[in-house]
Parts: structure tokens; C-alpha cells; sequence
């Protein structure tokens, strides 16, 4: 794998209950010259899962495109059911750059693996963060709200929910898909000693930017029902503003306050190393712990492979 060049993406899939299907999505990326596979996360009480990948800017769109079109064969839209909103069987599809390569860079690699997506395999494709072609469409929440249900309502008679590649047509079965271009996000979830929804959605609320929270921290309430529990699902767009300590502590005195307890934290996908304090109070609390959760770890482990 060269190492000079690289861009990641973090396809995200809506399956997490057949693992045997993640890992044929997971050799369609591979199978690319330069693809490498660095971590998988499949979570099946969202019945969703998250593949990182690098490869050279060269041959990423290619990997990408392959992942999206073994889930379009793998994954029915008709039959999904999970806590967390989507768009399609491929949800979003961001490029990220890493190595040797720019935004702007990115931003075009998603273009392209947006009109290959279209054109190919008919889902219809929304640009979202830096790739957005609308103001409207920055937000990854705004392109995704009310899920593909109301978007199979809305699709074909709403100009504001028009496509920006392919036809106003839903996929009767993959559905559609966001691909974006953005920087490195930190993707956390702190687990709750508590079945009460009401309590993950509060803290949610209170932390999240868009509320008047935490600057750059998205935030939702989940229900875990395999594990009788609830989860604040976060999603930290500028961790070296607002980054893992800082959640997790406002998390802390928010449960205080509610009376519950943190029963534990959990990374989805990969961390630079910079974003960890191995002596904050949120590292003793996390899942499943190792140098596999860092990301520079990982390209490292493909490099020498």
C-alpha cells in the first residue's frame, strides 16, 4: 500500500445483525489495488455498520463504489429495521484525507464516486459537508431527516429533496445515499446504567451544538435492546476543539444530575492518536480498548503488511 498518498472513507452500512454480509462488503474494498481495510464495527441494535478504509486517491473511488454496489446486492431497504436513521443501504459515504491530500482533492473524489453511484447502480446521491452542492445540504442531518421513509414520500415531488446525482427516484431496494467530503471525526458513545430513553434524549439535547451545547458535538439518544440499556451516540466533528474528555465530562455531571450512572464509552471506528488522554476518566470506562482502535496504528499494521 503506498503510503505517500492516502485517503480514508468511512462507508456506513444498514446491516449489523448478518456479519457474514460486512464481510463481503469488506472484500469488495479489499479487492482493490492499494484498499486496505482498517477496521470494521458492527453494532446490531442500530442494525448498522462501519467500515474504515485507506487507499491511494488513485484508486479510492473505485473501493468505495465496489462497497456501495456489494451492499446494494446484499441489503434490502424494505426489510431494515434499527434505531439508527438512514438514507439507503449504503448511508454515507465520506472521504477523508489523510496523507498528501487536500480537501479540495477529496471533494472531487466524491463527486466522482457520487456520478459513478448514479449512473451505475441508480441510487440517487446527495452531497453533504464539504462536497455539498447546496447551503441547504452541509449538514449531514438535514440531507437525512425523516430517513428514506419520508424520502421515498417526497422524493419525486419535493424539488428540495431532488437529487444531486441520478434520477428522483428511490432504489426500490438500497434506497439512496449521502457522499461527503470532510476532516477526521471521532465517533463516541457513552452507555448508560438506565432503560429510560427519556434520559439518553436529554442529555443529547443538552450537550449537542445545535441546542446550545458543546461547539462541533452532535448528539442523539439510542435504545440498546440487547443489552436492556440506552446510549448517547456522538459524533465529534472538530475533536481538537471539542474532543473525548470534554464530552464524557459533561456527560458526567449530566447523569449526576439525573441521578443515573455511566456504565461505559465506546469508539466507533478509529481514533487519531492525538484525540486520546489515556488519564481522563473516559478511558478506564471504554469497551474493548487496544492500539487497533488508532488509526495511525492501524496504517501502520497495512503498511508493513
Amino acid at each position: 500500500m503506498p503510503s505517500n498518498r492516502l485517503v480514508e472513507c468511512v462507508p456506513n452500512f444498514s446491516e449489523g445483525r448478518r456479519p457474514e454480509r460486512i464481510r463481503s462488503i469488506a472484500e469488495a474494498i479489499a479487492g482493490v489495488d492499494s484498499a486496505c481495510v482498517l477496521d470494521t464495527h458492527i453494532d446490531p441494535d442500530h442494525n448498522r455498520s462501519v467500515i474504515t478504509f485507506v487507499a491511494a486517491p488513485e484508486r479510492v473511488v473505485e473501493a468505495a463504489v465496489n462497497a456501495v454496489r456489494r451492499a446494494s446486492e446484499l441489503i434490502d431497504m424494505r426489510m431494515h429495521q434499527g434505531e439508527h436513521p438512514r438514507l439507503g443501504a449504503t448511508d454515507v459515504l465520506p472521504f477523508v484525507p489523510i496523507r498528501g491530500v487536500t480537501m479540495d482533492e477529496c471533494v472531487r473524489l466524491a463527486h466522482e464516486a457520487g456520478a459513478a453511484i448514479a449512473r451505475e447502480l441508480s441510487i440517487p446521491v446527495y452531497f453533504y459537508e464539504q462536497a455539498a452542492r447546496r447551503a441547504a445540504r452541509v449538514n449531514l442531518e438535514d440531507v437525512r431527516r425523516g430517513a428514506l421513509e419520508l424520502l421515498r414520500e417526497e422524493i419525486a415531488t419535493n424539488r428540495e429533496r431532488a437529487p444531486d446525482e441520478g434520477l428522483a427516484l428511490v432504489h426500490d431496494s438500497a434506497g439512496a445515499i449521502a457522499v461527503g467530503a470532510r476532516p477526521i471525526l471521532i465517533a463516541f458513545n457513552v452507555i448508560l446504567r438506565s432503560d429510560d430513553i427519556a434520559v439518553a434524549r436529554q442529555i443529547a439535547r443538552t450537550i449537542r451544538a445545535r441546542n446550545g451545547g458543546l461547539p462541533f458535538v452532535k448528539a442523539l439518544g439510542f435504545r440498546l435492546q440487547t443489552r436492556g440499556v440506552v446510549q448517547v451516540s456522538m459524533n465529534l466533528v472538530k475533536y481538537k476543539v471539542t474532543g473525548m474528555t470534554a464530552v464524557y465530562d459533561a456527560i458526567a455531571r449530566e447523569v449526576d444530575r439525573l441521578n443515573v450512572e455511566i456504565d461505559s464509552a465506546e469508539i466507533v471506528g478509529l481514533v487519531p492518536r492525538d484525540a486520546l488522554d489515556r488519564n481522563a476518566a473516559y478511558f478506564s470506562k471504554l469497551e474493548n480498548f487496544s492500539d487497533a482502535k488508532i488509526l495511525e496504528h492501524e496504517i501502520d499494521q497495512c503498511s508493513s503488511a
